[in-house]
């Protein structure tokens, strides 16, 4: 039977790089947001509204998918707000297809803050879970939208009869223009103001991320273990997460990625200094950069999220992530993250993203 994938989220960071592996793989690939792109070779837009339930049904009439793969979400100010709308919009999309009985899979990516708690009490005291992190981990005492995401697929799974996969990266290295949550090329654009200006390169975190290990998830492994896990009978119905499978410390690392721009690294003084305040005043900064370098983009908030790489950098835990259920199910794709930072400052300055 022909494998026919409804990526939700095609925009984003993990839908575009997914995209690209699928349609190489030869599946037949529909991209749905709101602005689907229209000229990418062998994808199927499909512009729809989420939120719109009748929106939807007309928008995915004709697309019966065999796998759906879910990687976006819509950040409110509050976690009640994000709960109401992340599960409708996931609600909302499975009773759309539910009538056309395709769907054999559907694919949900999450992330840690399944572990570390949502946004209001990310990582707070009495909420700092046992490291490394483990799929078996209960859930936290917390209002948090990610579970909410979850309960909307398994109720659509009982209701629909097909099998399921849950995907927890850690913080994703990828390229995406505009996306919420983009730690590798925030760091990357920071990285090139303090070059181009001679503003230093500050470990903008914590004690505990800088001293303790961590981990990461490049945006091709995460790819790669969606279609893995969605067609692999022994990992269906079950919950995963998803890094490159190395460890480091930051104090190694931005050294690293300091030297790779040829500027010098300030690492942790005792104070926190948040990136979202050490880039407030950039805006200005980094148009006239864009324009004397000839950049695609001009717009800082097009590239950069300061406020959640401070979200990461600023934890109080080092954060390491266990890989083994993947592995003993035959998952065994490895990715070195310092390659993953070198290889995506590679495509920034390729497609004229960074000087």
């Amino acid at each position: 039977m022909e494998n026919r994938a409804l990526l939700v989220g095609v925009t984003g960071i993990t839908g575009s790089n997914l995209a690209d592996q699928l349609i190489a793989k030869g599946w037949t690939t529909f991209g749905l947001a709101r602005n689907p792109p229209k000229n990418s070779k062998n994808l199927h837009p499909v512009a729809a509204d989420l939120l719109d339930l009748e929106n939807l049904k007309i928008a995915l009439k004709e697309v019966s998918p065999t796998h759906v793969y879910i990687t976006t979400w819509m950040r409110q100010d509050f976690e009640a707000e994000n709960i109401r709308v992340n599960s409708l919009m996931i609600r909302n999309l499975l009773e759309a297809l539910a009538p056309y009985q395709s769907v054999q899979h559907v694919a949900l990516v999450t992330g840690l803050k399944h572990y570390l708690g949502p946004f209001e009490a990310y990582a707070k005291e009495g909420f700092l879970p046992e490291t490394p992190l483990r799929e078996s981990q209960p859930r936290l005492d917390l209002e948090n939208f990610y579970y909410a995401q979850e309960d909307e697929v398994y109720a659509a799974a009982a209701r629909d009869g097909f099998t399921w996969s849950i995907h927890r990266p850690h913080t994703i290295i990828g390229k995406a223009v505009g996306n919420l949550m983009n730690l590798g090329t925030t760091l990357a654009v920071f990285a090139s103001i303090c070059k181009a200006t001679g503003k230093p390169f500050q470990w903008p975190g914590s004690a505990a991320q800088w001293n303790g290990l961590s981990d990461v998830t490049d945006v091709s492994v995460l790819a790669a273990h969606l279609i893995w896990a969605s067609t692999t009978e022994a990992a269906h119905n079950e919950a995963f997460n998803v890094i490159n499978g190395d460890f480091f410390r930051w104090k190694w690392l931005w050294n690293k990625l300091a030297e790779s721009f040829g500027i010098e690294a300030i690492g942790f003084d005792g104070t926190i200094h948040p990136l979202e305040e050490q880039m407030s005043e950039d805006a200005a900064i980094w148009k006239k950069i864009a324009s004397e370098n000839g950049l695609q983009e001009s717009d800082l908030n097009q590239l950069a999220s300061p406020w959640h790489t401070d979200l990461d950098l600023g934890r109080p835990i080092e954060v390491m992530t266990d890989m083994s259920k993947s592995r003993k199910l035959g998952f065994t794709l490895y990715q070195s993250t310092e390659d993953s930072f070198y290889d995506l400052f590679e495509k920034l300055r390729a497609d004229r993203l960074i000087p």
